[in-house]
């Protein structure tokens, strides 16, 4: 298979897709023939997404959507838009995801809140609300940007409410 076309006729739904990670992610979507739907609370997700369109020439291949993934309707409403562009989805990034690297002491409760709304919820609600979308594809796929099971006390100890989060992603 050539690389560079690994993602041709695929639709992918990325969350967190405005920066970082998540934008890298989508961008080698659409480098690889990939039609991909940022989503992300960032308001300027929409101008990502022709940015990278214009960056890998995929041009009608990339859309931004702004969503609130803490609510059922911000959940909702990506999957519609993404099957609504592009025909459906056929594999979904869960990348998504609040941090604070305070240690338990230090770590407000509304943050704690946050990074549980969205790190875990939010994961689990994208994909809830994807499988009937990925009912009808061809090899659909969740995939979650979060870490494996380590128990081990160097993950816990500095920041204990972001590993709880992040491996409730991974959960």
């Amino acid at each position: 298979m050539n690389t560079a076309q690994r993602f041709q006729d695929k639709i992918v739904l990325v969350t967190g897709a405005a920066q970082g990670i998540g934008r890298g992610v989508a961008r080698g979507v659409a480098a690889e023939g990939g039609k991909v739907v940022l989503v992300d609370r960032a308001d300027f997700v929409a101008e990502v997404a022709q940015e990278i369109a214009h960056e890998v020439a995929a041009d009608g291949r990339t859309a931004g959507f702004v969503a609130d993934l803490e609510t059922y309707e911000g959940a909702h409403a990506a999957m519609a838009f993404a099957a609504e562009t592009f025909g459906g989805i056929d594999i979904v990034v869960n990348n998504a995801s609040a941090i604070s690297l305070t240690n338990t002491q230090m770590t407000e409760m509304k943050r704690f809140d946050l990074m549980h709304q969205i790190n875990t919820r939010g994961t689990f609600m994208v994909s809830k609300y994807a499988i009937p979308f990925l009912e009808k594809a061809e090899n659909p796929h969740i995939l979650m940007l979060s870490p494996p099971l380590d128990m081990s006390m160097r993950w816990f100890a500095p920041h204990l409410a972001y590993s709880i989060a992040k491996y409730g992603m991974s959960l």
